[in-house]
């Protein structure tokens, strides 16, 4: 019996650091960031549905851009919430019978389809599979004052990412459990007790919250002949 996947795009955030630009719609490569998301995802044979989770400013606006590109595994537009964790439940809450959750920052356009299907496979042996890349610089602990309290050893030092992937009983019971602030989806699977597994991502997926990381994107996108 076929698996189903679902997956959450959070994307109902503000653009806070990129000046009067929307990121999920700025250019890049000729088309808007949010279609590289999209269509990552569109790619990905294993994927059913998916559910695109907006603010409520950018609903109509979404819509048109899945009409325009034929987004045939969009199956949902959804306002999103004060918080990015309220926008992520409001995505689950409109996921049909689907026993994977892929959950992925909308502001991640040079996600691949190869990357995608490394936490998909992971995640249906351990239940959970997060992108991640080992840190590169050195990390300091400090206290509130701003001093060094000790220098972290950075061979166990990881620097977070999406795609993010969850058996969907594991996220759904987190997000009914745990209400706290949190960054990302797999720190409420861990206070929950939940172990999550990690599997090696690309420094090529970025997230763009400035202008500089647009800039980088486009010439990501350049060097892969896109």
């Amino acid at each position: 019996m076929k698996h189903k996947t679902g997956v959450i795009i959070a994307a109902a955030g503000v653009s806070g650091r990129m000046g009067h630009l929307d990121k999920i719609f700025v250019q890049i490569g000729r088309k808007p960031l949010l279609y590289h998301v999209l269509n990552a995802f569109q790619q990905c044979s294993f994927v059913d549905q998916i559910v695109l989770v907006l603010s409520d400013g950018n609903l109509k606006r979404g819509r048109s851009l899945i009409k325009r590109y034929g987004f045939s595994k969009v199956s949902d537009v959804c306002a999103g919430g004060s918080r990015r964790q309220d926008s992520v439940k409001q995505g689950l809450d409109r996921l049909l019978d689907c026993d994977l959750v892929i959950i992925h920052d909308g502001a991640r356009p040079m996600v691949t389809p190869e990357l995608i299907e490394q936490g998909f496979d992971i995640a249906q042996k351990h239940g959970t599979a997060v992108a991640a890349v080992p840190a590169t610089s050195t990390m300091k602990l400090a206290d509130s004052g701003d001093y060094v309290v000790k220098t972290l050893e950075r061979d166990n030092l990881w620097e977070i990412q999406t795609p993010q992937v969850f058996r969907c009983d594991i996220i759904a019971q987190a997000y009914k459990d745990i209400s706290d602030d949190v960054t990302d989806d797999a720190t409420l699977a861990e206070r929950t007790g939940q172990k999550v597994k990690l599997y090696l991502a690309s420094y090529d997926n970025i997230k763009v919250t400035t202008l500089e990381d647009l800039y980088l994107a486009r010439l990501i996108l350049k060097t892969r002949g896109k």
